[in-house]
């Protein structure tokens, strides 16, 4: 069954149908030079993330939940098994955010993770058998779309999650995947948003499983809002000017520059080499650069004084998000810079094992918790989010201060992550859940992913070990020597 729309003439063109205009138009050729390579690392950084979660605790309960569930098998789940197209969306995009490590885009007023748009665009694009191609063109359509989104509107300084944007980016590029009409695609669009203005209250204390999960949901029912528009279904067509609409909500003209038809934002994008949000990575290296530089072990520290931007100290340093001077959980851990440069500085890295609930509460690293202080500085907020400075002095037990800022960290656009320190990071990731022979072959698809089918990629993912079986050997990336845009 299917629903008859009005004729084109007789509706009112709204800001949603622009935005689907440019949904439907965009092309391979609107991918400035280099893009398509990023796109393609933060493909195989995604892939790291997920493999890195599968015996996550929280990810296991998702995939026991989904099993449950059951549902027509149209597309994998990462570590074997299918499911539902809506339901797979769901199930990898939790595995992609589990470990924290996910790519990241940062505006004046939030920030949004693009890699939240991959487990939808994987799914929806098996289930429509597209090829490699096709799902790079719909995943630099997502990110273009919630990136924009981001730039224009403050959301999270607003109060909301960073999941409405991601609800509409979701809808776009799985309605690009589909092949829908612009009609269909603004439909699409209007719907996932309408039923996705999640509160920021999911990243304030006590930070529970839901952090994680929100995004994977928003993304399962905006995967689920196209398919019911590509079948006739409408929606609410002003959801941006009209009356209630966003504009409304925010108080602003959404500006989302479409007559720009580039579709580079990747080029912006932020990647992770520690498992911490992303306000965490710049201070986490230069407490280690400060470490290697000075040589003094953690059991040498009085105290550790930290500065940072506003948005740092409030999400993850003690200011409006709530206290951080203790962590328990996992969810705790990662959004809490106290805990985050305690576990560097006596592991000497924040991977996966940091967060794992015996490593958070062990003695050792909820003592040193306590002789960390941070504070927001205004003269390094004035400069985010151009740059996400830290400034980090430590007092030493035998009188010795030693002292370092930097204005960014290896990840950030200004010194990007290249594809082969991409590729070491998925090794490190990957090795205990899938050998060289499969770990091999996910680089070389993922490398080469516009002339390979997407069932190719979804295939050999399906072969991931779920649980850690396999000899670790791989190491964290390693601090480069000089690291840092020092001060």
């Amino acid at each position: 069954m299917s629903f008859t729309a009005a004729p084109a003439t007789e509706r009112h063109r709204y800001a949603v149908d622009a935005l689907a205009e440019f949904v439907i138009a965009a092309e391979a050729a609107d991918l400035p030079d280099g893009a398509a390579m990023l796109l393609r690392r933060n493909v195989l950084d995604s892939l790291g993330c997920a493999i890195a979660a599968l015996d996550g605790e929280t990810v296991q309960l998702m995939r026991e939940h989904i099993e449950s569930v059951g549902g027509r098998p149209r597309a994998s789940l990462i570590g074997g098994g299918r499911s539902t197209v809506d339901q797979a969306t769901l199930f990898n995009s939790v595995a992609v955010r589990y470990v924290d490590l996910l790519d990241t885009y940062l505006t004046p007023g939030g920030l949004c993770h693009p890699a939240d748009n991959f487990g939808a665009m994987l799914a929806a694009a098996e289930s429509a058998a597209a090829s490699g191609a096709e799902f790079l063109l719909a995943l630099a359509v997502a990110y273009e779309v919630q990136c924009r989104f981001s730039a224009s509107v403050p959301v999270m300084a607003r109060g909301l999650n960073h999941a409405l944007q991601l609800a509409i980016s979701v809808a776009a590029g799985t309605a690009k995947l589909l092949q829908l009409t612009t009609e269909q695609t603004a439909n699409a669009i209007a719907m996932a948003a309408a039923d996705n203005v999640s509160l920021a209250a999911i990243h304030s204390e006590p930070v529970s499983n839901w952090k994680g999960i929100s995004p994977g949901i928003t993304a399962q029912r905006a995967v689920y809002t196209t398919a019911l528009a590509q079948r006739g279904v409408t929606g609410p067509r002003g959801i941006f000017e009209g009356p209630n609409g966003l504009e409304q909500l925010f108080g602003q003209h959404i500006d989302m520059r479409l007559d720009d038809r580039s579709l580079g934002v990747v080029k912006n994008t932020y990647l992770k080499k520690y498992c911490a949000l992303i306000h965490g990575q710049a201070p986490i290296e230069t407490v280690l650069a400060l470490a290697g530089e000075h040589g003094f072990a953690h059991r040498d520290i009085k105290s550790v004084d930290v500065e940072v931007f506003q948005t740092a100290y409030d999400i993850a340093g003690g200011g409006s998000f709530g206290n951080k001077d203790e962590a328990s959980t996992k969810e705790q851990a990662d959004y809490n810079l106290k805990y985050l440069l305690a576990a560097a500085l006596i592991d000497g890295q924040v991977g996966p094992e940091q967060l794992r609930t015996e490593r958070i509460r062990r003695p050792n690293v909820r003592e040193l918790l306590t002789r960390i202080h941070i504070r927001p500085s205004a003269d390094l907020t004035t400069r985010y989010p151009h740059a996400t400075p830290v400034r980090v002095n430590v007092v030493l037990r035998d009188g010795r201060q030693v002292f370092r800022e930097q204005d960014d960290f290896e990840g950030a656009p200004t010194r990007p992550l290249t594809w082969d320190r991409t590729v070491e990071k998925f090794h490190w990731l990957a090795e205990q859940y899938a050998d060289d022979p499969l770990r091999n072959a996910l680089v070389e698809t993922v490398e080469h992913l516009e002339i390979s089918p997407v069932s190719a990629l979804a295939e050999l993912l399906t072969h991931v070990s779920v649980q850690a079986r396999l000899p670790k050997t791989c190491q964290p990336l390693t601090l480069l020597s000089n690291e840092g845009n020092q001060r």
